[in-house]
């Protein structure tokens, strides 16, 4: 990775977002040591327990799609978020300082969404072990999917309620394939993990609904060495391992929580607004759809006010804090 250039300027300056939203990191060793989970926690209160006893704010789980690690994916939302909730902000496996090395990871290292679930239900466990009130897991994209599967895992019980944002959990061979279109590629990996500027310039435009009219090449070049360049190989795994639009693997079901929120841009040029009716439908009458209009596959960034205000309004009862981005 480069020592200098704006990618690890930008980096550092998001890492200290998360720190004055009063996060603290912390790396947790899972299945003996197989697995690490590094992530972004609430710190106990002044002479609480490691799992925050005393803190009266209710546990939210927040999930990153695929690319950039957690600060960068939701660092328009930990402030505003953290003032009303205990966070926990994990980096999926191999993403960011998660990483596997479980025998239960079929290949190497293909790993699917339900044990990228798996993994989080046991960080989870190890955070919050001992508190008795429930958590509610919100995933966007990539994490929209694990998030579903962190919801069923887990049930009700311990799950109240969950928010899917940007995420097509009824994928299919014929959603990839207009993807490639779009994005003018040959494989799904070629769209995600970017590998050269042009790549790059590609994804943003795919993934916003309003770019930037112009990033210099030197730019783009320093993100893909500095974001997409690490466990490259466990990342084309991870896509090969997804299950969903294999119905030898997984159908998609109405969620047992009581309450269900998808979240969707507009204009997703990634996953096409057409599909989060159907995944609405298809989650059962206890999911309700919110389209943030004139954003994209990102309104958590493109629109973070109305994208924090959506999820405040749904997990937390009136009267509702007001917000800033």
């Amino acid at each position: 990775m480069p020592t200098l250039g704006i990618a690890p300027l930008l980096d550092a300056y998001f890492r200290r977002r998360f720190a004055a939203a009063g996060l603290v990191e912390a790396t947790v060793p899972l299945d003996g040591g197989a697995t690490t989970v590094h992530c972004w926690r609430f710190p106990p209160g002044p002479g609480a327990a490691a799992d925050g006893e005393g803190d009266a704010r209710p546990v939210l789980v927040l999930l990153h799609g695929f690319g950039p690690p957690a600060t960068w994916q939701w660092r328009r939302q930990v402030g505003p978020l953290s003032r009303r909730f205990r966070l926990i902000v994990p980096d999926l496996l191999f993403f960011g300082g998660s990483s596997t090395t479980s025998s239960a990871a079929p290949g190497a290292g293909r790993v699917s969404e339900a044990q990228q679930a798996e993994a989080v239900a046991k960080l989870v466990a190890a955070v919050v072990a001992g508190a008795p009130a429930r958590v509610s897991v919100a995933g966007t994209s990539y994490g929209g999917f694990v998030a579903y599967h962190v919801a069923r895992l887990l049930g009700p019980a311990v799950v109240e309620r969950v928010v899917i944002a940007s995420s097509d959990l009824l994928k299919a061979a014929d959603d990839d394939r207009a993807l490639l279109r779009r994005g003018g590629a040959e494989r799904v990996e070629d769209v995600m993990l970017p590998r050269s500027p042009e790549q790059m310039r590609r994804l943003l435009q795919l993934a916003y609904h309003r770019p930037r009219r112009f990033t210099p090449g030197f730019v783009l070049r320093d993100f893909v060495q500095y974001l997409y360049s690490d466990k490259v190989e466990e990342k084309k795994e991870l896509i090969k391992g997804i299950t969903l639009g294999n119905k030898d693997k997984f159908q998609l079901t109405p969620l047992p929580q009581d309450e269900v929120l998808v979240l969707w841009g507009e204009h997703d040029q990634i996953f096409p607004v057409e599909k989060a009716f159907e995944v609405a439908r298809k989650l059962g009458a206890n999911a309700r759809l919110e389209v943030l209009k004139d954003t994209g596959h990102m309104p958590q960034e493109e629109d973070p006010k109305r994208f924090n205000e959506a999820i405040l309004n749904f997990l937390l009862p009136a009267p509702k804090s007001s917000l800033q981005s």
